[in-house]
Parts: C-alpha cells; structure tokens; sequence
C-alpha cells in the first residue's frame, strides 16, 4: 500500500506547485542513477539526481487484478552519465527503475508512485523511449518450453531438420499431419499432437475402438 507522509499529503491538497518527479535507475551491474524533471539536483535515497536531464513521464496503465502495470519514461541522451553507447550495449536492460514524487524543497518529503524494470529502450533520434514493466509483468512471460500440439519449431531450423532446398513446400502450419503428410519429418516433431484439450472434457469411451491405453490416434 502507498504511503503518504501527512506533510506531503497537506502540500498536494493545498495545490503546492513544488513537487517534482525523480526516477532512480539500479542497472544490472550495479550502478545506481537518478534523474529529475526538476531544473535543478536534487538528492534522493542517498542518490545524486541529475536536473534538466531530459526525462519526462510517459503514459502510464496500472490497474488492480492481476494484469501487468506498465509506464513509459523519454528522454535525450545528452546526460554524462547515460550515453547512446551503454544504451546499445544492454546496460539498461532489465534495469530496476523507481518513479518518486518528491516536494524539491524538501526532498525528505516524498513518495514513491511507482516500481518495476526497464523492458526494452529503443532510439528514436537523440532521444530514448523506455517501456517500463511492472512487478507483475514477470508472469505473463514465458520460461521454458509449453506443451501444446503444435510444433514450436521453426521450419528448417535445427530442431525441425527440414532441408528447405528440398521441401516440397516452404510453409508449415505447424501441425502433426502437415509434418508427417508433407514434410515425412514426424521423427523431429516439436509438439504434442497428444495432449489433451477442452475437448477432452466431454469425451466418451468409443466401442468401434481398442481401449489399451495407447495413443488416441
């Protein structure tokens, strides 16, 4: 739960006009940064804040429920110390990024709006574009293999084993009786033309069929 210091919460109601953003940037080795909206540095969390670095807010979506909160951040890369070079290299990938509300005359005064890690940064000029992922954003990405029916290789890759010079079609739909009709390449079959489906719950044993536990097909 967000928590306002009452000091800060008596500003904002009375429409103080001293409140800046500040975002505070751990990259992944190590390294803490923080910028502010604000035309002068500030110090937050023990960081230095650079003024008139050129980030501003971006849109913003964050909800209750288990869908993702996301937020955007822009800027111009004529910071010392967030160059286009560490940019291309990955520095900021995946780094952990905080959103604060703070009153600049008393930087004491604060809250923080906002928390998650930089999904992806991308140059559009002199500028930078960060898409920043909520905590919750970790789940909607997959970790491994899934299991389904259809193949989840690529036609021609290692893993399929298909000579493309050779096929007698280039276009797969990923199917088991495509890869087997087709390509005659069921040996390299990627998927699990087996499993279980929403179908499967309203199934009923068949009497036209052997019911040995092999395979449905």
């Amino acid at each position: 739960m967000r928590v306002v210091p009452e000091a800060l919460a008596a500003r904002i109601e009375g429409g103080a006009a001293t409140l800046c953003h500040v975002w505070l940037v751990r990259r992944a080795d190590g390294l803490r940064l923080g910028f502010t909206d604000h035309d002068r540095d500030l110090m937050v969390e023990g960081v230095g804040c650079t003024a008139a670095s050129g980030w501003t807010v971006g849109a913003a979506e964050t909800g209750l429920g288990p869908a993702p909160g996301d937020a955007a951040a822009a800027g111009v890369l004529d910071d010392a110390r967030l160059t286009a070079a560490d940019v291309a290299a990955g520095l900021y990938d995946a780094a952990e990024v905080e959103l604060w509300r703070v009153d600049w005359t008393t930087p004491a005064l604060r809250v923080r709006l906002w928390r998650g890690q930089m999904g992806r940064v991308r140059r559009e000029g002199d500028r930078f574009v960060a898409d920043l992922e909520g905590p919750l954003a970790a789940l909607e990405r997959t970790i491994g293999r899934t299991f389904a029916r259809t193949c989840d290789a690529t036609l021609g890759d290692a893993r399929c084993g298909v000579d493309l010079a050779s096929a007698p079609q280039p276009v797969c739909d990923r199917r088991w009786a495509t890869c087997t009709g087709v390509f005659g390449n069921g040996v390299n079959f990627r998927g699990f033309p087996d499993i279980p489906g929403d179908d499967w719950l309203s199934a009923t044993p068949r009497e036209s069929v052997r019911h040995d536990g092999g395979s449905r097909r």
